[in-house]
This record gives structure tokens, sequence and C-alpha cells, in this order.
């Protein structure tokens, strides 16, 4: 399958999803199904509809679960049936909040390391969207989700995206305020700037830290920046290995990217699988940085029989 065949798959998945639970579709989304191959969005006052409930669960347990992610967290494109964002809070969320998130602890990758370590998630060490404020980022990373301790395991979600997450600077446009902070995507110095990375010349400490995660030499010109394409990855690396005093350490935790199996992006030769890989291999730990499927987690939910109305509602929104 293309990555456009499986997009049109997933958004009229969503479609068919619209119609059966919410067949007036003027009171809870933006339009209604066009040509445009546009997935279904929520209104800003049913945004909540977005992430999965139990049928008739209480008013305190709905609060709780929609508090995990406050509304000012929400991504940019939550509101979207195919936000990853929605997803994560959906499954996440529910495990948290009936307070299964031990059945994580027994899934291994491919290389038969387990996922989540010797870490057994539990509901008070788990969390949705937490910021990170030590890597001097005007804009701080927020990790999709954290089981925070003495061993931190990071996990970064994907759903239908078609990259990891890639370096903004390059993108730059000349009309964008920011403009002076353009990069061509190479990792030297440009314009009259000091630092071979624009985001250095700013403050920003990730190439204060990446040469001693990964392999890659911060005193030479490197082309293509091996940060560009796989930006997201390295960013939640770097946020699980470099500590608030500005220490780093390389077995204190580590990260997981979550994706759709059915996504040809992370399958192999797609761009999110060879940012993954390419990411991996420079790790001077490899074990920092694993990876899981979503059908991982709910085959392994359905093994045992746990949370039956999740899992249908997640087959039936999602297939997984």
């Amino acid at each position: 399958m293309k990555a456009t065949d499986y997009r049109k798959v997933m958004v009229e998945r969503f479609w068919d999803y619209q119609k059966q639970h919410f067949p007036v579709w003027e009171d809870y989304f933006e339009r209604g199904k066009g040509s445009d191959g546009r997935p279904p969005v929520f209104l800003k006052e049913t945004a909540d509809l977005n992430v999965l409930m139990e049928h008739g669960v209480s008013d305190s347990r709905r609060k709780t679960l929609l508090n995990e992610i406050p509304r000012n967290d929400r991504h940019r494109w939550f509101r979207s049936m195919s936000s990853s964002q929605a997803l994560a809070q959906s499954l996440f969320g529910n495990l948290k909040l009936y307070d299964r998130l031990d059945l994580l602890s027994d899934l291994t990758d491919e290389f038969g390391e387990p996922i989540f370590g010797k870490v057994i998630p539990k509901s008070d060490s788990f969390k949705l969207e937490y910021a990170v404020d030590y890597l001097g980022e005007p804009r701080r990373t927020s990790l999709d989700a954290l089981i925070d301790g003495n061993y931190r395991v990071a996990i970064e979600c994907k759903l239908t995206e078609q990259e990891v997450g890639q370096c903004s600077r390059p993108k730059l446009k000349k009309n964008d305020p920011n403009y002076e902070q353009y990069c061509n995507g190479t990792y030297s110095i440009q314009k009259d700037r000091k630092s071979r990375c624009s985001l250095s010349e700013i403050g920003v400490k990730y190439w204060n830290y990446i040469p001693r995660v990964f392999e890659w030499r911060d005193d030479i010109n490197l082309d293509p920046c091996p940060v560009c394409r796989n930006y997201q990855l390295v960013r939640n690396v770097l946020s699980i290995c470099v500590t608030g005093d500005n220490q780093v350490s390389l077995d204190k935790g580590h990260v997981v990217l979550l994706y759709d199996e059915r996504n040809p992006s992370f399958n192999p030769g797609g761009a999110g699988c060879q940012a993954y890989e390419q990411t991996r291999d420079a790790l001077n730990e490899p074990r920092l940085l694993r990876r899981c499927s979503w059908q991982q987690i709910t085959c392994r939910i359905r093994s045992v029989g746990s949370l039956s109305w999740l899992m249908r509602a997640l087959e039936e929104k999602y297939g997984i």
C-alpha cells in the first residue's frame, strides 16, 4: 500500500465512524464529507468527543480522563479524527484511568528487548504531554507520554503522519518573522552566524549534548545535518538523557516510537522507518530508542480480555 492509499483508507474509516455515531454532522463537525480527502474535524465545543470514553462513564471519571491533556496542551490538529494525540489520550488515558497500564510491561521489540524496559507502568507515574524545560528551547519539547521515575520512558506517538517530525528551519520562508533562523539543511555556519546550527545561535542546547549521546561530531560541517529529518526523535532522546542539572546519562531511560504498522511510512523504506533506523544506528547506546506498534498494544490487551469496550471502540474508529 502506498502512503496516499493508506491515508485514503483511514479517512474513509473516519467518515464511516462519523456517519454511524454522529449522523447529524452539523452538530459536531466543522463540515461534512467532501471530495478533498480531509478527515472529519470536530467543532471546538465538541472536541472532547474525539477521546474515546466508556458508555455511561461517570462525570468524575470523564473529567479525570479529559484532564490528562488540558485543553491548552492540545495539538493544533487535535480535533481531527486522524490526531495521534487524541488516540494516545483514548488508549493511555483509559489504561491509566482504569489502572491497567501494567498490561504494557510484557511487550517486546524486534530484538526481544522489553519495550518499556524493567519498568512496570503505573498510573501515578504515567503522564501525557509532559513538557521539558532544560533544553533551552523557545518552545519547549512536549513528550507525547512519559513514564516518570528513576528510570524514565518517553513515548512518541504517530498514526497517519508521514514522517517522525523534521526540523522546521529549512522550511522557513522569507516572509516568516523568524526567517533569520533559516537553515539550508546542513550543519554549517551560514550567513553571519557563529554557530553551525541556527538553533544553537538562539540558545537551544541540542548540540551541547548530541556528541555525548550520538556519534555525530559538533566540530565539523555535516551535509546533510543529521538532525534535520530526525529532529523529533533526537529531541525525545535528549529529553530523556539530559537531566535538569545539565548532566547526561545513557542508562536512566529510553524512548519508544509508537506507530501504526499499516502506515507505509513506518514500514521498511518509508520516511518514518528510515528516520528511526538512522537515529538508532547513530546512538552510542542503541537501546535508547525502541519501537512498538499500536497493534502490539491492543493485541496484548485483548489477550487478557481487559477493557473490552475500549478494544471495540479502537477497532471501530481506528481499525487497530
